[in-house]
């Protein structure tokens, strides 16, 4: 066990979010193991994608831009785990790491927020509306083709100040990041799934670490949440038959309802001119290939061209 002299390291980005999650963790394992704080190190480690703030995702790389400095730590061994957002982690692990432990999953919803519109529907014509995730661009360029959209890059705080400046007049964040950072009075509404599919694992933390370090492996067994496992497992499967990244206008969700796997999938051009859409039903053990089925269809109906483009 970590004790004060050999306290377990988790690493993590420096963000306010992402140190909140990295609190919830080890809020959590203290609970599971009654061990006090000073068995534990919060160690913030910057990444690429932390540093560059002033370009777009797709000019810098792939989703490997808010995890790679952070997974070299762990393999060197300077840290013990990594807490991860879901929703930035790509579909293949480096060699010598696992995600095995996923913690119950927050809201998967997007939030709407604006100082002038309480809803999409009521936005103005032509306002400008900031974001930086290529998924929601394009899911808002196919409702509605008639708004200007911008890039938005930033932590919630920073967005927050764009919204004050007038650079634009509504963005969009995660319900899960604004509840884990007890802000939900800057959403004026959560959107729905059925109008705005959510990005892949939204939602959801994962913790990642090697996989030989097995003493590790049994301290995180008991926070881990098996539903949200079961759904993460269709989702990931689903990306990654399509081979998704930042770069890729991609949506899903998987949802446990009467001990049955509900899988929804989507995937757009970037300018929103076309959107594909399907879903699944199924035992929840059959999760991951439901997500490579799903992505299957998808593929079929979109033609073998519409992913060329990325």
């Amino acid at each position: 066990m970590p004790n004060p002299s050999r306290p377990l390291k988790i690493g993590t980005r420096g963000s306010v979010l992402a140190l909140a999650q990295a609190y919830e963790t080890r809020a959590r394992l203290m609970a599971a193991h009654d061990l006090p704080v000073e068995a534990f190190e919060v160690v913030a480690i910057k990444t690429t994608g932390d540093r560059i703030t002033d370009r777009p995702l797709k000019e810098i790389g792939g989703k490997g831009l808010f995890t790679r400095e952070i997974e070299e730590a762990l393999a060197e061994g300077r840290i013990d785990i990594a807490v991860h957002s879901m929703k930035d982690m790509p579909t293949i692990q480096p060699e010598g790491m696992v995600i095995d432990c996923l913690l119950p999953r927050e809201d998967v919803r997007d939030a709407f927020v604006s100082p002038h519109a309480s809803s999409i529907d009521e936005l103005p014509q032509g306002a400008v509306v900031g974001s930086s995730s290529l998924r929601r661009r394009a899911q808002l360029a196919h409702y509605r083709p008639d708004l200007k959209l911008v890039e938005f890059r930033g932590n919630v705080q920073t967005r927050l100040k764009k919204l004050e400046d007038g650079v634009a007049q509504a963005t969009f964040l995660a319900m899960a990041g604004l509840r884990r950072l007890e802000m939900l009075h800057v959403a004026r509404a959560p959107i729905m799934p059925d109008q705005m599919l959510p990005a892949v694992a939204q939602g959801a933390i994962g913790i990642e670490r090697r996989s030989d370090d097995l003493n590790t492996a049994g301290l995180l067994a008991p926070i881990h949440d098996d539903e949200t496992g079961q759904r993460i497992t269709a989702e990931r499967a689903f990306l990654a038959r399509l081979d998704g990244s930042c770069q890729t206008p991609i949506a899903g969700l998987a949802e446990l309802a009467e001990g049955r796997l509900v899988l929804r999938g989507q995937i757009l051009k970037p300018d929103g001119s076309q959107a594909f859409s399907a879903r699944r039903e199924g035992e929840i053990a059959d999760g991951a290939a439901m997500g490579i089925d799903l992505a299957e269809e998808l593929l079929s109906r979109a033609g073998p061209d519409f992913l060329s483009h990325i």
